[in-house]
């Protein structure tokens, strides 16, 4: 296997339902993680790139998070619709998607 180009991390952290930090589960991270996985596959994209489903990896408040390395850009509020602009513009072309940065006390996305 060689060395993949960018490695995502689709957070599905999820907590007891009432949890005062919420959870990306609970606002349906898994569906978005499925998004990912039939998209890798549809469009062959296993190798080049690299999928994991993670624990928590900070904005709770502000899920779906994604998180694409070696940027290290994270993405908040994902919908299913935005993983294949995820993967069009950011993956595949090399230009993160803005519009769905983190805030920037959240997670400084320096690009």
């Amino acid at each position: 296997m060689s060395k993949p180009e960018r490695h995502v991390f689709v957070c599905v952290q999820s907590r007891p339902p009432g949890h005062p930090r919420g959870s990306c589960g609970a606002k349906g991270s898994l569906a978005i993680l499925q998004g990912f996985q039939q998209a890798f596959d549809a469009q062959k994209l296993w190798g080049r790139f690299l999928l994991t489903n993670c624990g928590c990896i900070g904005p709770c408040h502000a899920g779906p998070s994604v998180l694409v390395y070696p940027e290290g850009i994270m993405y908040t509020g994902v919908q299913e619709s935005d993983v294949a602009v995820i993967i069009e513009e950011h993956l595949l072309n090399g230009k993160p998607v803005e519009r769905l940065f983190a805030a920037a006390d959240v997670w400084p996305n320096d690009i």
